[in-house]
């Protein structure tokens, strides 16, 4: 599999000197130089600690980074110094049940510990005497998650499967929480919420992440203010009727996720695939939210230039000629009734131009090596070839368009739509990309998009009349009009599309109209990260390693953890950390030091070795090998995974994702088969 470069070109001897110089560039260099290309290349492990006697279920690091604390199936917690791979404090924690979440509590001196556990306690511990010296028992299953924020000194948050988020206080006298979100007034009793996070750089803002595809933000001071506006309103007046006051004031929550999941959620739930959310957390600097979709892959939120999904309205005429742009957006996001990225589209001649600019030397011999990877069908690599082509030449409509032909022929989970996406912004930089707009009409037909597929091929052909009869057309012609034709006996029809996109989350309970508002006005992804698998556990993490958040890491159920550049989205480093699975990393604050657990009763260190060092034996060096392992393991039999899980080798496993069997071949052509 290809590693791309895609780190910036660096003086490290001027930094250094500058360093040394000014004392106050010492921050920054440390910043810059915190996790690196070569130090991933050269990560492996340094040390194991031994302790538990359990699975080791959550890690978390204090502030200066010289502790390490865990919690485990044992019921205990335990204190480590890292640098001397050495165990300080066990300590038992009270809990009758697994350990799920272990925090220090922010401007404690590291000495107040908070637990929350399956015994649905949540318990804090003085580690200087050794001593619970609060025990909560408000909630009413799992506890799952604990956050805490840096600006709320003696406050910290739970998450937990009764689907309730509270806030404690511990300087109040009464020693109990209180519900900040109650989910079961919005999906039914059913909903289990399973992680939260603090954004670090404003503790105002909570997301939550729950069963189901919908990870949820919440601005903690807008709710706080609007009950107690409430509470007083309540108090001065008298109601001569029944007003039920709505428990979540307008503004103060807003939703994200992946555009595809909503329409495939009936299709996963037919297989028995559940979508959870198992970690959600914000970038350093906080304008990026990262998610782990239990059941899928890893996607990053931009929560500044966010971006609507794609609702595939589209136009009578896929060309933009008449797009009306306001201040680089288009008016409300839609472009003649296309839905596309409202972040800095532009329509004008030049930009056309140079969208199709022939590429500077290096990339044009990028682009030739994807092609070759292409051609030997090799898609990963030529994916992952394309990104770093696109990265260094985001305006190039060639590289988009190639890259979605790559996503068609792989098939992955979410492919297609990615692949969607790619024939979109291709349009939006040339409107005359002949391939993408075909691509983009199979797109929405894998998506199950019939009639707008139908729409955006006639319109193809309208617009290449020369193309209108040829063997691709005319297959996937046939193909979208039997579609239609089984699709006429259900009432389920795609002009009907929300319903199907934001009703059926859940199949038992009706959901409130506030729920749906909130649900249609998610905002979509901007990056996914692919290889891993994570079916098994609803605690695994994945996490931003680097003071900048230059890489993504996340733990795997085939005992390995990934690692990603996150801007590339290009899979770079695969180790083995453990024998069964990983379900925590917690990147060191400061240094390139990372901490995993998982299903063995250990905490493992990760570091850079020495460059003289031997060859490292927990690289997985067939990286295209594995994430294809797990791609058939995210799509295997329920059954088949059990066994898997108990170490039988299944042979036979799926090699597609769920739209696998749709032979896409078939509709090529002359239009599709081959990248530009």
């Amino acid at each position: 599999m290809f590693c791309g470069e895609a780190m910036t070109t660096v003086n490290i001897t001027r930094d250094i000197l500058h360093r040394q110089i000014r004392d106050k560039r010492a921050s920054g260099f440390q910043r810059a130089y915190h996790v690196t290309d070569p130090f991933i290349k050269r990560l492996g492990l340094e040390a194991e600690l031994q302790g538990h006697t359990g699975c080791v279920n959550c890690l978390e690091w204090n502030e200066r980074g010289d502790l390490l604390a865990s919690g485990s199936d044992d019921q205990h917690a335990v204190i480590w110094d890292p640098f001397k791979h050495k165990k300080l404090t066990t300590m038992h924690t009270g809990h009758a049940a697994n350990i799920f979440s272990v925090k220090f509590l922010p401007h404690s001196g590291d000495r107040i510990l908070v637990t929350g556990a399956a015994d649905t306690k949540v318990h804090v511990h003085d580690l200087t005497v050794k001593e619970t010296i609060h025990m909560f028992s408000d909630h009413t299953n799992r506890v799952k998650r604990i956050a805490t924020a840096p600006m709320w000194p003696n406050t910290f948050w739970s998450a937990a499967e009764d689907g309730i988020i509270r806030q404690y206080d511990l300087r109040e006298s009464s020693k109990r929480s209180e519900v900040l979100i109650d989910l079961t007034e919005f999906c039914g009793q059913l909903v289990e919420a399973k992680c939260l996070a603090v954004n670090p750089r404003d503790n105002n803002y909570l997301a939550v992440g729950a069963n189901g595809p919908f990870v949820r933000l919440y601005d903690i001071r807008m709710i706080h203010n609007y009950r107690k506006s409430v509470s007083q309103g309540t108090s001065a007046a008298v109601h001569t009727f029944c007003d039920r006051q709505k428990p979540i004031p307008d503004g103060a929550g807003q939703y994200y996720v992946a555009g595809h999941l909503p329409v495939k959620l009936p299709d996963y739930n037919n297989r028995l695939r559940v979508l959870v959310a198992t970690y959600v957390t914000f970038s350093p600097d906080g304008t990026e939210l990262l998610v782990n979709m239990g059941g899928e892959q890893v996607y990053l939120f931009d929560l500044t230039f966010k971006q609507r999904p794609y609702t595939f309205l589209l136009p009578k005429k896929c060309q933009t000629s008449t797009g009306e742009v306001q201040n680089g957006k288009t008016t409300n996001g839609v472009a003649n009734g296309m839905h596309l990225p409202t972040s800095h589209i532009r329509f004008a001649g030049s930009k056309l131009r140079s969208s199709s600019a022939e590429l500077p030397p290096h990339l044009e011999k990028i682009k030739q090596q994807a092609n070759d990877a292409f051609a030997r069908q090799q898609w990963t690599q030529a994916i992952q070839l394309y990104s770093l082509g696109i990265h260094q030449a985001s305006s190039n409509a060639m590289l988009y368009g190639n890259r979605a032909a790559a996503y068609m022929k792989r098939k992955w989970d979410g492919d297609h739509y990615d692949a969607l996406r790619d024939c979109l912004k291709a349009l939006t930089l040339n409107p005359a990309h002949l391939k993408a707009h075909f691509r983009l009409a199979r797109c929405l037909f894998e998506l199950k998009y019939v009639a707008e597929a139908l729409e955006c091929l006639d319109d193809f052909k309208g617009k290449f009349p020369e193309q209108a009869h040829s063997s691709a057309c005319d297959a996937l012609d046939k193909d979208i009009k039997a579609a239609l034709f089984t699709k006429t006996e259900s009432a389920d029809d795609k002009k009907s599309n929300s319903s199907i996109r934001f009703h059926s989350f859940s199949r038992k309970e009706s959901i409130p109209e506030d729920e749906l508002v909130l649900r249609e006005r998610s905002f979509d992804y901007k990056h996914r990260y692919c290889g891993h698998c994570n079916t098994t556990t609803d605690i695994k993490e994945a996490n931003f390693f680097g003071s900048k958040g230059q890489y993504i890491v996340s733990g795997s159920d085939d005992g390995s953890f990934f690692i990603w550049e996150k801007e590339t989205t290009n899979l770079v480093r695969i180790l083995q950390g453990d024998e069964s699975i990983v379900n925590c990393l917690q990147p060191h604050p400061s240094y390139c030091f990372l901490a995993t657990s998982g299903i063995d009763p250990v905490v493992r260190l990760w570091s850079p070795r020495a460059e003289t060092e031997c060859e490292n034996g927990r690289v997985v060096e067939d990286m295209d090998g594995a994430a294809q392992a797990n791609q058939r393991r995210m799509n295997a039999d329920p059954l088949e995974v059990m066994l898997l899980n108990m170490g039988y080798r299944i042979t036979g496993l799926r090699g597609v994702g769920p739209d696998g069997s749709d032979d896409e071949d078939s509709s090529e052509g002359q239009v599709q088969c081959r990248p530009s």
